[in-house]
Parts: C-alpha cells; sequence; structure tokens
C-alpha cells in the first residue's frame, strides 16, 4: 500500500485499518466534528475507536454513531458519554449528494481516520460499498504475494 504524504498541520489520531480491507471506498469526505470540551482533550491524548463506527444522513444533518471516544481521565462530573452521537459537519451539496448515494445505491459512510489539522478535529469519512467474500480473499492473496516478492528482492541485495 502506497505511503501518502501527509502535511506538517496534521497529526493522525486513529485510523480505520479494517474499512479497506471489508468495504471498497468509492469516494471520501472530509468533515469537521461537533465536540464537547474532554472529547478534544481524549482525541489529543490519541484515544479513539473507529472500528465500529458509520455516518448517517437525517434531515439534512449528518452525524457519526458507534465511535468510541473514552473519558477524558483528568475530567471531573462534567464528563462526556463516549458513545454518543456526534454531528459533523458538511457543505449542504455534500449533505444531498450523500442523501442520494445512501437511500438510493445502498452505499454506506464509514469513518476511515480522525485527525487533527491545525487546532480542528477532523474526520475522514468514505463512501463505501460492503466488499463480498471472494473480494476479501482477493486482497488477502494480492497482499501476500506483494509480501513474498518484496522478501525475495531484500534477500537478493
Amino acid at each position: 500500500m502506497a505511503q501518502e504524504k501527509i502535511p506538517d498541520n496534521v497529526k493522525i489520531i486513529t485510523t480505520n485499518r479494517q474499512a479497506r480491507f471489508r468495504f471498497e471506498i468509492l469516494e471520501t469526505y472530509e468533515a469537521g466534528l461537533v465536540l464537547s470540551g474532554t472529547e478534544v482533550k481524549s482525541l489529543r491524548a490519541g484515544k479513539c475507536n473507529l472500528k465500529e463506527g458509520y455516518a448517517k444522513v437525517e434531515k439534512g444533518e449528518t452525524w457519526l454513531v458507534g465511535v468510541h471516544i473514552p473519558e477524558y481521565t483528568e475530567g471531573n462530573r462534567f464528563n462526556h458519554d463516549p458513545d454518543r452521537t456526534r454531528k459533523l459537519l458538511l457543505n449542504k451539496r455534500q449533505i444531498r449528494h450523500l442523501t442520494v448515494s445512501t437511500q438510493q445505491e445502498g452505499l454506506t459512510l464509514v469513518p476511515l481516520r480522525l485527525y487533527f489539522k491545525g487546532k480542528i478535529a477532523k474526520i475522514e469519512l468514505g463512501l463505501a460499498r460492503g466488499k463480498k467474500l471472494y473480494d476479501k480473499r482477493e486482497a488477502i492473496a494480492k497482499r501476500d504475494t506483494e509480501r513474498r516478492m518484496r522478501q525475495a528482492t531484500h534477500r537478493r541485495r
């Protein structure tokens, strides 16, 4: 898998490695997150789990569901609910496109990675279609052959 260049002002918190294995990603979107103070502090500590998360569009708004941001350890009684639904910030045009895509074409929105861009928390969403079992097997076989080729060329040097 090719490594992409990450700008200097971007600090990646977490990535959803299973998403590219389970789904075929058709398009990606960058969205802002509406967070509380203790959620931001917990994210700055690098704590988050995107594995079971997904996004949904309801009444012209996008929501992030199933993403676990643990409570901030130094937080007090004002700590946040770790599994709450969080609002995503997208343009109206993007929301309309996602509404049509998810309802008519049977696609889903999957969080790919969560990061800070400067001081602002952002999430990268992928418009995805689920892979069949044979697609997953092909991906595993391809990954194994690439690994063997790299090992063989490394040994020759």
